[in-house]
């Protein structure tokens, strides 16, 4: 079947995660992605955490159905081959550091004048306006500036950084959207624009739910750990490692009722003290606490979450990392994916989340560095192989 972004072309310019992110989904759903990178050295994304030649999980792990094409951006060379190939794309992604697109003498006004259909996206820590667009960025300064660390914990904790990564890929997702929303609009206006994305804001969105509890406790909106209602929270399985935990959600009256007849405490069940949420959640006693992690402890994290499943109350396993690799319900829904690397071999990475009926997607191994150098070159600029050997040999590619 044709893949649903099968005619969008993007120019990638982005490194480690929040960009790269981005056009590793719009990759997914079928764009041709060409990942620009520097002659030798490639992304550095290419070497975290591993400390030697091969191409990092890091790397892999975020950069599927990527094609790669090495290209020194700071010199003339380089920056004219880039211009050369700007009008036969749609998109061009960077999470430079502010400025490093002027710097090259590629900043926006210079590729809207080379193509003006172009749709140019720039992802930066703080936005490129406002006084402090100037301060660089990571994931977890994200997190810690968009909200999401001040109301994670509880209120015996510093604040804590959530451990997914919303700073970068939650922003990196945010900037697919608007990247076909632009496009979108061109197919009626056939104008480009310039889409930004600041990671602070990204993160800002997650957080803007609970952030609605200041209107109750005032500001600063606090930290509920676990969760805010009684009986919802986190409760302890057998054997009793330090991820055997479920979490549950029993919020409503039915879901209540359910869930204290699947534990075999009808009696808490029909208890006046706790005939609505308010008088669960003020249990000061903690009677209707104990009763469940009294029986969840008997019981591993799989099988309170399938009893409880069955009797229709939310649940879900505390599910580690190795929980997650060797998930049967993963495996089937097809999250998890094999690819073959060229110099790491066999891997199982996660695929894509977004299901498309007509469309659907197929991961392919990230690239080496420069893999595609050549054939981009030759197919998109038609130059020869004197043209392409003589580019390696100046240093421009």
């Amino acid at each position: 079947m044709e893949k649903a972004l099968a005619d969008v072309r993007i120019l990638d310019l982005t490194q480690y995660e929040a960009g790269t992110s981005c056009t590793q989904a719009l990759g997914w759903l079928g764009a041709d992605v060409v990942k620009v990178e520097p002659p030798r050295v490639g992304d550095p994304g290419r070497g975290t955490a591993r400390g030697e030649p091969l191409d990092a999980t890091y790397f892999i792990t975020l950069n599927n159905n990527k094609r790669s094409l090495t290209l020194d951006l700071k010199c003339e060379a380089g920056r004219a081959l880039f211009l050369r190939l700007l009008p036969r794309f749609d998109v061009v992604v960077e999470n430079f550091t502010l400025g490093t697109m002027e710097k090259f003498g590629l900043g926006y006004e210079v590729l809207c004048a080379a193509h003006p259909g172009v749709i140019y996206c720039t992802v930066k820590g703080f936005g490129t306006t406002g006084p402090w667009a100037h301060i660089k960025s990571y994931d977890m300064v994200a997190q810690a500036a968009g909200g999401a660390m001040a109301i994670t914990g509880t209120a015996d904790t510093i604040p804590l950084k959530p451990g997914p990564t919303m700073g970068d890929t939650g922003t990196g997702i945010h900037a697919a959207l608007g990247i076909m929303a632009a496009l979108w609009q061109r197919q009626r206006t056939g104008r480009g624009q310039q889409v930004e994305l600041s990671m602070q804001e990204a993160v800002t969105n997650f957080t803007r739910v609970p952030l609605i509890r200041r209107e109750v406790t005032g500001d600063p909106s606090p930290r509920y750990g676990d969760g805010a209602t009684a009986p919802t929270g986190v409760f302890p399985c057998a054997p009793g490692g330090a991820n055997d935990h479920v979490f549950i959600v029993a919020n409503t009256l039915r879901m209540w009722q359910a869930l204290a007849t699947a534990i075999g405490r009808e009696d808490l069940r029909d208890d006046p003290r706790f005939a609505d949420l308010g008088r669960r959640r003020l249990d000061d006693t903690g009677v209707v606490r104990a009763a469940i992690r009294e029986w969840t402890q008997e019981r591993t994290k799989f099988e309170v979450t399938d009893i409880l499943g069955r009797a229709g109350v939310p649940a879900g396993p505390v599910m580690d990392s190795g929980d997650l690799f060797a998930s049967e319900h993963l495996r089937a829904r097809g999250m998890l994916v094999e690819i073959d690397h060229p110099t790491r071999g066999p891997m199982t990475l996660f695929g894509c989340p977004i299901r498309l009926s007509d469309s659907p997607v197929e991961i392919a191994s990230a690239p080496l560095l420069g893999q595609h150098t050549d054939e981009v070159l030759r197919a998109e600029l038609r130059l020869s192989d004197d043209e392409v050997a003589s580019l390696h040999a100046s240093g421009a590619i």
